[in-house]
Parts: structure tokens; C-alpha cells; sequence
């Protein structure tokens, strides 16, 4: 029998997320800040291995247990302090921010603000994300005391929060003497960079101002050391690999999500030119490889891929796929028509040829690069491709005054696409409307697959526009997300940010409405603009607008783009409770199928 790839009964092969830094194999040294003797404290120390790392700005929530923390991090002038209403936008915020940067940071109080964040670090876990997760922690006196204190469950015994954090962190550190502070927050930041992971680390309330010889001694570079391919295991990962690719018929190439954490988009480029191989990109893929290029297909999601791209990715008699992810929603309820004998599976680290061998220790930049020089030119697929294409049609012009459709309102948000802009889809239908987007070169992409929290896109915005100004963010959120975090427009408004955000009014969970229907999906209607001017209350620069048709949806764009440029803009855009993309049909009904998959037989 077969084995598929994303079925049910496949046995996904091993693989290691763990990213390498740097992109070159000489070690990464970021430049040394000088410290002065006053300013050698450990919360000087910290604020300058964020700013020396690429950190700008850190997203927080005060608490009386961060508040030294606090001062000694805005002390540092190259460091912003952006206050957020809650904490786990703050952490949604800073892994919106680690998606433009590379890194980032929050900082919350001990337990009720650990907690509260948690969710947010367990995506940015999830999604390969490097977040610096700084808690400020019990005075040092009261560890090992029996003390009970505020802001615990109760307990004398203060581990709660940090057990939570180590099933959602790659490293842990709890920072409660001065001797090895130096050591643990250098070892903290170095593994999240490695790993590409969050990290957590706790420092007592009580150490932040306090100046120690660690601190004050002649700053030293902070240096990664790369990682290194084994290099007779990348001679033979990249020798069976041609070998596969140079016999077949029409290979393919489909780029995963972790060509991010394996720093190796450019690799993939230089294979995808060399090869002549048709090119497809994973869903939570899309934005890292260019879609200008001359061999891009589109987005490969079995039965709800873009036109025409399923079925030469899935007829292919070889697919290389590097970085991917195959979980339920990847695969469409575990149904993609994929063979593991017709695959090459190419994880950050590892490397596996159909059902033979696997090499561990290659890393995918190196390996892609290598390959490059070894493949024979083969346009087989790419050529099936244009023999198949039809140009996708228009949506049906409205009427004057007709209700507006979903599918007029992506067809003119394509039109504000540029490499000055990027798209933010929350999780929801804007999931598959977006994705049918083709974006110009430059323009970034983001949305939380794996992790699928709702909600993610307020705070993930309010991150990923203060790490990148000269972008204008365009935000798709769906209005049962949006009450889940909606509070940071405040924020947003604060920090003269300039995104549009395109608030989808229909009603409630349609995206859960698609795999179960139920009355919960359904939620109490707002008036979302009168909300957000409320939030606005005539301070900073915010303007919103409710679109009912196309006339309207016309005039607020242009308004959002010329005379309101400069503003926060918010749009809500008022559509029927059943006007859906057609893939989220498909997709639910499939996924409805895995998620009511009856228990196997004891």
C-alpha cells in the first residue's frame, strides 16, 4: 500500500526546527555597547543585549514586580518601551515584531502576567520565533522562605509560572543572585538566536538596579558560533538527491514554513533558478519566496490550493519539499495526494530521500545551495502548468447600492498591494482570501498557521508595524477575533501607527461554523467604528469608516490612501453571514471529517 504524505495513516519522519544562526559560516558578532560604572546594572546589562541583537522597542504590561526592570530598560536610549493593555497582546505584539526583526522581547510581572502571556509564547513556539519573555520575579530574599506572596496561586513554592514556561520555551532561567546574572541572561538571549525559540527569564525584583563587576568590565561582543553541515553527510545527502531528481519525469519544488528558521529563503531561490523546476509555497509559506519569480505556481494546500497548482504538485513524479510543516490544517484533514516515495523532505537540519535514507546534521541552506550545482535543468512541470493555467475571472461587477461580497472586497484590497505594504490574515476566512493575494515584490506576509490562536493579528499588527514604519500594514481581522484582543487600537493610536485594518462584520465564527455548526458561533453584535472612535476619544490620529457596497468600500480605500495616510484606519465592512471563499467550504468540510474520525477499534 502506498504511504501518503498528510494522511491519516502516514508516520511523519523526524525532523529538527532548530534554526542555525548565522547565515554564513564565520560566527555572528553583534557590536558591543560601552556601559558606564553607573549604568554596569544588571537591567542596564539586559537592555543592552536587546538593542546589540536588533531589539528597538519591548512590548509590556507594568506590575509592581517589573517596575525596576522597567526603568533600568527605558533608561537605555536606543530602547522604546511600548506599553500594551494586556499581556498577552504584548506577547502577541513581540512575535508580530520577531517576524520583521528576527527577534523580540516583552516584559510582564510574575505569575498573573506569566500566565497571561503564556498563550502568545506557546505560538511564537509553535511558529519558530524568537521571543525574549523577561518576568519580573520575587524579591530574592523570598525564594526558599515559606513565604506566601501576592500575585502566586498561594503557594510557598514559586515555581508555578516557570513549569508552565517549559513546555513552551527553549530555555528557562530564573535570575535571582547577582554572581551568575551575567551568565544566564547571555545564555538565555544566545539559545533563543540559536534555536529560534522563545525563551523565559525571570529576575528578581530586587537585582535590576544593582551594579556588579560582570557588568562593568570593557563590554564583549556578543558572538554565535554557526552551525556547521557535516560535510560527508551533506556530500551524500546532495548525491542521492540528484541522483532522485536528475531520473525524474516533472519534479516539483514546494517551500515550506521553516525555510524561516533555517535561513535559507535565498538558498531556495538559487535552486528554484537553476532547476527550472516548477515552484509552489506550503500556506504559511506564502511572503518567503518571491511570487514575481518565472517558476511560481502558487500556493499548494490540496483541495484548496490556488488554481491549477494541486494538480502539477500532485502529479509530479518527484516533489523536493523544504521546511514543511504537515499537520491537519496543512493537509486539509490529512488528505493530500502525496506519495513518500516520490519526496524529498528537507528540514533545517536534516535531510530525507523518499523512503531510504535520512542525514541528519545537513543543514537546508547548505544542502539547497549544493544541489543547485547538481540538478539538470527541467521545465517539464512548469510547462504542464502553463499548457493547464486559465486566468482566474473577475468577480461579477455589484450592483449600485448591492450588498458588498467578500470576493469584491480582496479583489480591491489586491489593488492597494505594493512592496511598501504587508498583509496580516487573522485566523478565519481571511486565511483563504488572503492567500489568493498575489503580492509584489517587497510586500511581507504573516498569519498563524500552526498555532491558530484567535485574536493573534490585533497585537501580532501593533508588533510587526513598530518593527517595520516603512511599511503600511493591512490587516484582515475577522470580528469574532477582534473582540479577543481588540483593546491595543489604543496602543496602535498611542505609538502613530498607520496601519489599515479591515474589521470583517459577519456576524460571528464563521470559520468554525464551516467544521461545526452550533449557536456559539454566533456572537453579540458591535458597533465596531463607534468602539474604536471611543478608543480613539479625539486623542492621536485614527479614522474609521463602516462600508456597506462597493461605492463605499471604493471611497474609503481612497480615503485610507490619500488624505488619511498618515492615520490609523479602520474599516468595517459589513457582509453577509454566509458569504464565504470557497476553499473554507471545502477545507471545513474536510477537517470537520478528521476532527469526527470515530475511535479505532480496541
Amino acid at each position: 500500500m502506498d504511504a501518503h504524505i498528510g494522511a491519516i495513516d502516514a508516520v511523519s519522519s523526524a525532523s529538527n526546527a532548530v534554526g542555525a544562526l548565522p547565515a554564513s559560516h564565520s560566527p555572528t558578532v553583534f557590536p558591543a555597547l560601552a556601559a558606564s560604572r553607573s549604568e554596569a546594572t544588571l537591567g542596564r546589562h539586559i537592555a543592552s543585549r536587546l538593542v546589540q541583537i536588533g531589539v528597538g522597542d519591548i512590548f509590556s504590561v507594568p506590575g509592581d514586580f517589573n517596575l525596576t526592570l522597567l526603568d533600568q530598560l527605558i533608561a537605555e536610549p536606543a530602547l522604546n518601551n511600548v506599553g500594551c493593555c494586556s499581556e498577552l497582546n504584548a506577547g502577541y505584539a513581540a512575535e508580530g515584531y520577531a517576524r520583521a526583526r528576527g527577534i523580540g522581547a516583552c516584559v510582564v510581572t510574575f505569575t498573573v502576567g506569566g500566565l497571561s502571556v503564556l498563550n502568545a509564547i506557546a505560538g511564537a513556539y509553535s511558529e519558530n520565533l524568537p521571543v525574549i519573555c523577561l518576568v519580573g520575579g520575587p524579591n530574592s530574599n523570598d525564594y526558599g522562605t515559606n513565604r506566601i506572596l501576592h500575585h502566586t496561586v498561594g503557594l510557598s513554592d514559586f515555581s508555578q509560572e516557570l513549569r508552565c514556561f517549559q513546555t513552551v520555551t527553549c530555555h528557562q532561567a530564573v535570575v535571582n543572585n547577582l554572581e551568575d546574572a551575567h551568565e544566564e541572561v547571555d545564555r538565555a538571549i544566545s539559545t533563543a538566536l540559536k534555536e529560534s525559540k522563545p525563551v523565559y527569564l525571570s529576575i528578581s525584583c530586587n537585582l535590576p538596579t544593582i551594579p556588579h563587576p560582570t557588568f562593568s568590565r570593557e563590554p564583549v561582543p556578543y558572538i554565535l558560533s554557526p552551525n556547521l553541515s557535516n560535510r560527508l553527510g551533506l556530500e551524500a545527502a546532495v548525491e542521492a538527491a540528484a541522483k532522485f531528481l536528475n531520473k525524474a519525469v516533472k519534479p516539483v519544488l514546494v517551500e515550506g514554513p521553516k525555510i524561516r528558521v533555517a535561513r535559507a529563503g535565498k538558498a531556495f531561490v538559487e535552486l528554484a533558478d537553476a532547476s527550472g523546476y516548477a515552484v509552489a509555497v506550503m500556506p504559511s509559506a506564502k511572503g518567503q519566496f518571491p511570487e514575481q519569480h518565472p517558476m511560481f505556481i502558487g500556493t499548494y494546500w490540496g483541495a484548496v490550493s490556488t488554481a491549477f497548482c494541486a494538480e502539477i504538485v500532485e502529479s509530479a513524479d518527484a516533489y523536493l519539499f523544504a521546511g514543511p510543516i504537515f499537520n491537519d490544517y496543512s493537509s486539509v484533514g490529512y488528505s493530500l495526494l502525496l506519495k513518500k516515495e516520490k519526496a524529498i523532505i528537507v528540514q533545517p537540519e536534516r535531510v530525507t530521500i523518499t523512503d531510504g535514507p535520512a542525514f541528519g546534521c545537513v543543514l537546508m541552506k547548505d544542502f539547497l545551495r549544493a544541489l543547485a550545482k547538481k540538478l539538470k535543468r527541467n521545465t517539464t512541470a512548469f510547462e504542464n502548468y502553463q499548457r493547464i493555467y486559465v486566468p482566474e475571472g473577475a468577480p461579477p461587477a455589484c450592483e449600485p447600492n448591492e450588498p458588498l461580497r467578500v470576493n469584491v472586497l480582496f479583489r480591491h484590497i489586491q489593488t492597494m498591494l505594493s512592496g511598501e505594504t504587508a498583509v496580516i490574515a487573522e485566523t478565519g476566512d481571511s486565511w483563504f482570501n488572503c492567500q489568493k493575494l498575489r503580492l509584489p515584490k517587497g510586500c511581507g506576509y504573516e498569519f498563524q498557521m500552526q498555532y491558530g490562536s484567535i485574536g493573534w493579528s490585533v497585537g501580532a499588527t501593533l508588533g510587526y508595524a513598530q518593527a517595520t514604519k516603512e511599511k503600511r500594514v493591512i490587516a484582515c481581522i475577522g470580528d469574532g477575533s477582534f473582540q479577543v484582543t481588540c483593546q491595543d487600537i489604543s496602543t496602535m493610536i498611542r505609538s502613530q501607527q498607520r496601519s489599515i485594518i479591515f474589521l470583517i462584520n459577519n456576524g460571528g465564527y464563521t470559520i468554525e461554523e464551516e467544521i461545526h455548526e452550533g449557536p456559539y458561533n454566533v456572537i453579540k453584535n458591535w458597533d465596531y467604528t463607534a468602539f474604536v472612535d471611543a478608543i480613539h476619544n479625539g486623542d492621536g490620529r485614527c479614522w474609521t469608516c463602516k462600508v456597506r457596497c462597493e461605492e463605499e468600500l471604493l471611497r474609503a480605500i481612497k480615503a485610507g490612501t490619500s488624505e488619511m495616510k498618515d492615520c490609523l484606519c479602520f474599516i468595517e465592512v459589513m457582509l453577509h453571514r454566509n458569504d464565504t471563499s470557497k476553499e473554507l467550504l471545502e477545507w471545513g468540510a474536510r477537517v470537520s471529517a478528521a476532527n469526527s474520525r470515530p475511535p479505532n477499534p480496541q
